[in-house]
């Protein structure tokens, strides 16, 4: 024996598309969005069920809630990211080392960069310039990108 939520949900995908909109603004009280048809069907069951069988419950509803706040703010305990402009990523605090004739130099990724010697840079570039006294690709100085070799010609 079907219930008749069941047969409701059953008969969805068979309507035409001006009924699943007017049923739409019926259940939600809203324009329907201009989406594609699956997205009304789902949306629909989903609001037809939550509204027969009730919604989530209030302990639910807060673990989403605290879910979703910690995604927008970053947690305490979670170190940053330093977003380099290749779309490569280093933690904050991250030490990278590079000998340099026969000197071992220490670059520390920070928020506001890079740190060599107590003094801030604002890229890897600029703290290998600081190292060699010429210009360098900070990532490839440092081993975070391989050189790119020509190919052959045949």
């Amino acid at each position: 024996m079907t219930t008749p939520v069941l047969k409701q949900l059953a008969e969805l995908p068979a309507l035409p598309l001006a009924h699943l909109q007017a049923l739409w603004r019926e259940y939600f009280g809203k324009e329907p969005p201009a989406y594609r048809r699956g997205f009304l069907i789902r949306g629909l069951a989903h609001r037809i069920q939550e509204l027969t069988y009730g919604g989530l419950s209030p302990a639910h509803q807060a673990r989403l809630d605290a879910l979703i706040a910690d995604q927008e703010s970053p947690s305490k305990g979670r170190k940053k990211q330093k977003e380099m402009p290749n779309g490569e990523r280093l933690l904050l605090g991250t030490r990278l080392v590079r000998e340099w004739r026969g000197v071992a130099h220490e670059v520390t990724a920070i928020p506001a960069g890079f740190e060599y010697q107590g003094r801030p840079y604002k890229s890897l570039s600029a703290a290998a310039r600081a190292i060699t006294g010429t210009r360098w690709n900070g990532p490839l100085f440092f081993g975070l990108r391989q050189q790119r070799v020509p190919k052959a010609a045949p």
